[in-house]
This record gives structure tokens, sequence and C-alpha cells, in this order.
């Protein structure tokens, strides 16, 4: 904050910011291209998935926004500041690890879910496996695992008001970026589903290429060039924290953070390909090959990632204390802060803008995939089978605004001055349906029952580990993701752990079944049922549905 108070040029360049935003996002509408009706989208398939209509830029710019969020710019810059390049440098190999992942799987998923009308992951494993009980654990954990993904949106605007001044000594207005935030994302999504997020995400991508690049111009000008930037980042990092004798973080990972770093990185990469909003951004391109030509050109929003973590280091270089409004350290709002003090105020005010539009973006097209989960796997596999589309549409626009309630309580009750956890904590339970939902994609060996063993052991453990990560200072749980790998004794995410637990257990049950048995589960693609369709028995469904 800004010892003078309310930076008011910042503030003001910000607002009319959030100005065009809203407009941008109530004026998507005017997308609806080819359509003879007017008025809001009147189906679940045009309100979460525009249609599946996007053609190749608005899909690039759609899943560049979904991926790169306010994790990135507020949450890896803050690790990289506190504690350095293994809890904060790994989402770069990550980002990378991710699109070979994304050119493989999406467009065989984008294939069958096209053919077969699929809204959600969920939706696939219902149709794959027959199993509705497995289907409504991988819905209720896409909901789960997306809550405090838009938690982390929510503490990135809140980190911009703070930085500019707002709430300062006064507990309502402390709260203010959280009732704007709920209020800009309620409203738009609301009434126009996936193409407001779409639209304002060509503005976010020109902001931060943008700011990106001035700050890179200018600031190792400013902090005497980079080996003085990097000088003072190894120095605060191999300082000793207080009374510990342990140095404040790592620098450059030794052998000890090597798996740490390495299965962070891998981890991360397995769950974005399975979080309801990847898949919802993926589901929207018109053609499979968008998706794949998409995989091979969004790679340059990975330099921009490292950049920006990077920041982090310039901060520690420029001296930067990031105290909020409680007096107490808060690392989440270095980046904030770096722009507000080395800045004009109309650059900075740009940039925070350009902060406040990344966290936007990915919470509307979180909060409209956890909605399709709930109105198309819960409500009406569950609660009424024969609802209308009309009925369908209002329950996920319902849900899409108590979506937002829930990010909250993940902000209100969780430590949220380690922000980087929010998302760590959402991957620890999201990586759990990767067996059903990839494994699927290729092979109908696994039976329904073993892969929801394996995922409910991979649930619990997951969950157990992580809240038994205590923050020392705060005393709250859930203050970490990295524990020690049984007998290999390496710390590692906790996520990947919990996987390989879940795929042996999958695999293990499925075994077992199959030697006392069991007959194997049937689906509506199997060869059976998918020779009504196509009058040829000897065919692979998934090959044939993704060819």
């Amino acid at each position: 904050m800004n010892d003078e108070g309310v930076d008011v040029t910042a503030l003001t360049i910000l607002v009319i910011f959030f100005l065009i935003v809203t407009v941008v996002g109530f004026a998507a509408i005017q997308g609806r291209r080819g359509r003879h009706i007017s008025g809001p989208p009147r189906t679940l398939d045009d309100w979460g998935l525009a249609d599946r209509g996007f053609g190749a830029l608005s899909s690039w710019f759609l899943l560049g926004g979904t991926i790169y969020t306010a994790y990135t710019f507020i949450a890896i810059p803050a690790a990289m500041f506190s504690t350095g390049a293994v809890s904060g440098f790994f989402a770069v190999p990550y980002t990378i690890l991710v699109y070979p992942l994304i050119f493989v799987v999406m467009p065989r998923l984008w294939s069958v879910s096209h053919r077969r009308g699929h809204l959600t992951p969920a939706d696939f494993v219902r149709d794959r496996y027959q199993s509705r009980t497995l289907a409504l654990a991988v819905a209720l954990t896409g909901l789960l695992a997306t809550l405090p993904y838009i938690a982390l949106q929510l503490v990135g605007i809140q980190a911009v008001f703070e930085v500019l001044g707002l709430g300062s000594g006064n507990a309502i207005l402390n709260d203010l970026p959280l009732a704007v935030a709920f209020t800009v994302l309620a409203a738009f999504t609301y009434v126009n589903g996936l193409r407001a997020p779409a639209l304002i995400s060509v503005l976010k991508g020109g902001l931060l290429l943008l700011v990106v690049s001035v700050a890179f111009v200018y600031l190792p000008y400013r902090l005497g060039g980079f080996d003085a930037i990097f000088s003072a980042a190894r120095e605060k990092l191999a300082a000793p924290v207080p009374g510990t004798g342990r140095p404040t973080g790592v620098f450059v990972p030794d052998e000890s953070g090597f798996w740490a770093y390495a299965t962070l990185a891998l981890g991360s990469a397995m769950a974005l390909v399975v979080y309801p909003h990847t898949v919802t951004a993926v589901l929207a391109a018109k053609n499979r090959d968008i998706v794949r030509r998409n995989a091979r050109t969004l790679p340059v929003f990975t330099a921009v990632l490292a950049l920006f973590a990077l920041l982090g280091f310039f901060a520690v270089a420029a001296k930067i204390e990031p105290v909020g409004h409680d007096g107490t350290p808060n690392p989440q709002l270095v980046i904030p802060q770096l722009f507000a003090d080395l800045f004009p105020s109309w650059f900075s005010g740009v940039a925070l803008a350009a902060i406040a539009i990344s966290a936007l973006v990915p919470a509307a097209i979180m909060s409209i995939a956890a909605a399709n989960l709930v109105s198309r796997n819960i409500y009406r596999e569950f609660l009424r089978p024969y609802a209308t589309a009309r009925q369908e549409l209002r329950v996920s626009k319902a849900t899409s605004l108590l979506v937002k309630v829930g990010a909250l309580a993940f902000v209100l009750f969780l430590d949220k001055k380690f922000a980087l956890g929010f998302q760590l904590l959402g991957g620890i339970w999201i990586l759990q349906t990767f067996p059903a939902i990839v494994f699927g994609l290729y092979t109908r060996w696994f039976q329904p029952v073993a892969l929801l063993a394996g995922w409910l052991t991979g649930m619990v453990y997951g969950t157990v580990v992580a809240y038994n990560i205590v923050n020392p200072v705060t005393g709250k749980h859930f203050s970490g993701s990295v524990a020690e790998i049984p007998l290999l004794g390496e710390g590692g995410y906790i996520a990947l752990t919990a996987c390989a637990l879940n795929i042996a257990v999958s695999v293990g049950v499925t075994l077992l079944s199959r030697a006392i048995g069991h007959p194997p589960g049937r689906d509506r693609t199997s060869p059976a049922d998918y020779h009504a369709d196509t009058g040829d028995p000897h065919v692979d469904p998934i090959r044939e549905l993704t060819r």
C-alpha cells in the first residue's frame, strides 16, 4: 500500500479497464453469429460451450486465458520472492509439459465429445463406463478442485486493490475486492456464458504482453542490470530464517530439491489436462485441428510466464516489502507493489488492470465449467432426468453464482498468504480423475469399480496428507503440497503420489475382478452399442470416433 493513501490515478485507470471489461462481457451476445434469434443463450450448449463454434484465434486466446491465471502473475512471482525456484519456477516446465499432453489427449476427447454430445469430462466417463457413481465422483471432484482455483483468482484481485490503498483500517472496504470480483463475474457470466470471457481474454493477452515487455526493458536498467538482480536474490534466499538456521529458500534447486521440482511440474501438467475449465475451453473449439494447432502455438504464453516469474527476483533487488493492511508480510502483494513503487501511477494502473483481468477471465471460465458439472451430471442425472434445456440452463446459471460463494469460503478460511497452495490443493484432488478420463480414451480394460476404488484411495490419501501440513506461524492446515514420498524418502508433490496409489489400486482391483470372473463394464461406446449406429461390429469405438 502506498504511504500517501489511495493512488487516485492508478485507481482511475483500473476502474476504466473494469468498465471496459464489463461492457465487453455484456456485448459478447453480439458474437452469436449465424443465429436468427435474439437475446441471451437459450441452451446449455450455447451458454456453456458457445455452441462449440470458436475459431482458431478465439480458441487460442480462450485456452491461454484459461491456463494462465492469477496463479501465474501473482502466486508464482510471490513464491519466487519468498522461497525461490523450487516453489516458483517449476511452473515454467509445467506449462512446457502440458502442451504435448494437450496435443495428444485433447483432440481425441474433442472428437468423442463432439460426436456424443458430451459437455463435461464426467459426461465422457458416464458414457464410456456406464457408471453413474464413477461419473458422479468425477463431477464432484471437478467441482471441489475448481473452488480453490477460483479463490486464487479472487486473492489476486484483492491484492491489486490492497496495493492501491483501498480498505486500509476499514473491515468493510478490506473485502471490497471480493465484492467487486463477485459482482463483475456474476453479471457477465450469468448473462452470456462462455462468450464473455472469450472476448475479454483477447484484451487480457494484449495487456500482459505490453506490461511484461515494458517491465523487462525498464526494470533491469532501473535496478542495475541482471547481475545485480540475481545477486540480490541469491543473497536473500541464502540468508537463514531467524531462529532456525535454515536458508530462506533455494535460488537454484540442488539434489535435495530435484524430486519436489520435478513432481510439482509433472503433476501440475497432468492435472491441468483434466481440469473442467481446460476441457470446457477445448470443447468450445469448432474442430479438432484447431485444438492441435493451439497446442503448438500456446507455448508463446510460457515465455510470458517465465518473465513474470522472474519479477519475483526483481522485487528482491528493488527491496520491496509487501505488507498487508493487518501489518504482517503478505508475499501475494509483491508484484502489484513492484509496479506501484517503481512505475509512474498511470502505468502501474495499466499493470494492475492486466493482473486483475488475468484473474477475471479464468475465474469466469472456471465457474461456468463447474456449473455445467452440476447441471448436467448431478441435477439432470440424479434429480430430474427429463429436465428441459431451459431448466438445465437455469440450474447452470444459478450454480455459477453459488460456485463463486464457495470460492469465497476458501479465501476466508484457508491461508491466503501462500495463495499458490490454493492451486496445488486443487491439483491434488483433480489429478485423481486422470485415470478414468485419460486412460478411458485409449482402453476399456479398467473396471468401473476399480477406477472408483482407485479414485477414493487417492482422494483420501492426498487430502489427509495435505491437511496435516500446518503453517507453523498461522497454525492453519492445508499450508503446503509437498510431502515425503513413501519408500523413496524424498519430498514430492502429494498429487502425483496420490495418483500413483490411485493407478495401483485401479490395476489391482481390475485384475482381481477379472480373476474372479466379473464381467467387464459395458458402455455406450462399446462395440456392441456402437454397432447399432454404424453397422460394423469390428471396430474400436473410441478409435473410430477420434479418427
